[in-house]
């Protein structure tokens, strides 16, 4: 019996193996320098836009929501809440804090990012979003009800939408990808009204499902530029290092700052509190720790400093700590990151809201 060799297949078969050999190489050390969960996020949400945009936004105004949104974020009426929220922190501050400290210094920074190059991607996402849930699940959207008053038609999708951004806000301490978007927010040490703007342009991917029950109503209106600025300003008076909470009525209802301020302390689970405007979200799935007069004045960050923050050395190097900030979810997660859970194994503890003075 003779034996046969094909040189030509053979080479064919090696060519073939050093070059998968060389793919599984590259795959290794993508995967070696990204955490590849948020870049298929990332793409998601450019697929998203890429089909805004091919669709025309689904017909809607570019140019006039982006007005709107900007309008709503950095509008006169709330630079005028955000200038009298500095002012009550510096009268009644949860904390003492020095008018340049190294946290507030930092969220300049990202309020003047969020406030300029952000502003176009929350308008492209939103409207990407709402374009592709109305053409792909058109029976979502309720028809016109004549006998609908249009105040419980607002008052009906601030609540959902109230709600929606509690699901998201869960969403993101609950999942790892998200989280990574997440986590600079809690990194402030600092808190301040300027805290508010202290977010990952990404992390607004997840907050689009907040248009739904504006899209499920929108035939019986719509919420004013006024009604988004107010819920924008409650948001950022709950982020505020102001000494004030709402007693035993509305703090069961409202969101106040020292209800807020558990969800970012330091010590403790930070899956709580997680309402933006209205508390009932975290008291129906249990999720509520309203304030004593213990935690008013407590410690903010994040537990272990798993990520580069301004506080850490003798200088604060904002900008190079800002750059590293932004460019982290995209990282590979550090061991301590990994080692640290999103949320501690301690029970929720509940209490009846009191009057802090």
């Amino acid at each position: 019996m003779t034996i046969t060799f094909d040189r030509h297949s053979g080479s064919a078969a090696t060519t073939q193996r050093s070059r998968s050999g060389r793919t599984r190489t590259v795959a290794r050390a993508v995967a070696n320098r990204t955490y590849l969960p948020v870049c298929f996020l990332t793409l998601g949400a450019a697929v998203l836009i890429a089909i805004g945009w091919i669709s025309h936004w689904g017909g809607a105004n570019f140019t006039g929501t982006l007005f709107s949104v900007r309008v709503s974020v950095i509008g006169p009426a709330t630079l005028v809440i955000i200038a009298i929220l500095m002012i009550a922190e510096r009268v009644w501050p949860a904390q003492q804090r020095s008018p340049v400290a190294r946290g507030y210094r930092h969220d300049v920074l990202y309020t003047i990012l969020n406030s300029t190059l952000t502003l176009p991607l929350i308008a492209a996402l939103s409207l990407s979003f709402s374009a592709v849930v109305r053409a792909r699940l058109p029976w979502l959207t309720f028809p016109r009800f004549a006998a609908l008053p249009h105040l419980l038609v607002v008052g009906a999708i601030i609540v959902a939408m109230d709600g929606c951004n509690w699901a998201a806000h869960l969403a993101n301490h609950r999942s790892n990808s998200l989280w990574r978007f997440h986590e600079v927010h809690h990194s402030q040490e600092d808190m301040s009204v300027l805290t508010v703007f202290r977010t990952h342009p990404f992390v607004h991917i997840v907050y689009t499902v907040a248009l739904i029950p504006g899209i499920v109503l929108l035939a019986n209106g719509g919420l004013s530029t006024g009604l988004l600025i107010a819920y924008a300003g409650s948001v950022a008076l709950a982020h505020s290092n102001i000494r004030l909470s709402f007693g035993p009525v509305l703090g069961r209802i409202f969101v106040s700052p020292n209800f807020h301020r558990i969800h970012h302390r330091l010590e403790g689970r930070q899956d709580v509190n997680l309402g933006f405007a209205l508390t009932i979200w975290d008291q129906m799935f249990k999720t509520a720790v309203f304030p004593t007069k213990d935690t008013v004045g407590i410690d903010t960050g994040l537990p272990g400093r798993t990520l580069i923050v301004e506080q850490e050395g003798v200088k604060p190097h904002h900008f190079k700590v800002f750059l590293a900030q932004l460019a982290a979810p995209w990282r590979p997660m550090s061991a301590e990151a990994r080692a640290t859970p999103l949320n501690a194994d301690e029970p929720i503890e509940m209490k009846v809201p009191c009057k802090t003075p």
